[in-house]
């Protein structure tokens, strides 16, 4: 015996339909199906029968008399299903100021050095102070920062502009693993901060 489907069909009329006449006017047969009545208010219906639904949902375009900027909008605000969003990272908070927060046991300072504040001089980490000192730069910096600085000094410093020289040799090796160990350093640092 094969199972009737309980899924009601695409076409069969709304349960919940009033018992009324279909809202087209001068039609006698009984409305029961919806369709809403403006893109501003989706839940407010007509009620047709089944013929002038057809007809009203073939002429329906939600779009319709608004702007390219506002169907763009629209479409952007149907992706995330009408609800606000953040970019990654910030969800929707601003950051916590160390002012608003009250920390008598410096659970929250436990990360840092105690006694120093953000927006003070930070300290390197202590394997690159030495690096950071041969490269001429302060902490904290960025990639971009100590690769245009490496350039700067390896031309500086090349035995080709040099001369020859051994001083300048030896300089430059210095220079290449101090940029070796701050290059791998912040590199890990981002990737970390990428993936956390």
């Amino acid at each position: 015996m094969m199972r009737r489907p309980t899924r009601p069909r695409a076409y069969a009329p709304d349960p919940n339909a009033p018992g009324r006449c279909c809202d087209m006017p001068d039609c006698p047969e009984a409305g029961e199906y919806r369709a809403p009545k403006s893109r501003a208010n989706l839940n407010d219906y007509y009620w047709f029968c089944l013929e002038h639904v057809r007809a009203y949902n073939a002429g329906w375009d939600f779009y319709k008399g608004m702007s390219p900027a506002e169907v763009e909008a629209q479409l952007r605000a149907d992706t995330s299903w009408q609800r606000p969003t953040w970019p990654i990272g910030r969800g929707g908070y601003t950051a916590w100021d160390d002012d608003m927060l009250r920390d008598p046991l410096h659970v929250l300072n436990a990360g840092r050095a105690h006694g120093t504040r953000r927006d003070g001089p930070q300290q390197p980490p202590s394997e690159l102070r030495e690096p950071l000192a041969t490269l001429g730069l302060a902490w904290p910096v960025t990639l971009d920062v100590v690769k245009s600085r490496y350039k700067e000094l390896a031309k500086r410093h090349h035995p080709d502009a040099n001369g020859g020289s051994r001083d300048a040799e030896e300089r430059l090796k210095t220079i290449n693993l101090a940029y070796a160990a701050v290059r791998s350093r912040l590199g890990s640092e981002a990737r970390v901060g990428a993936t956390g």
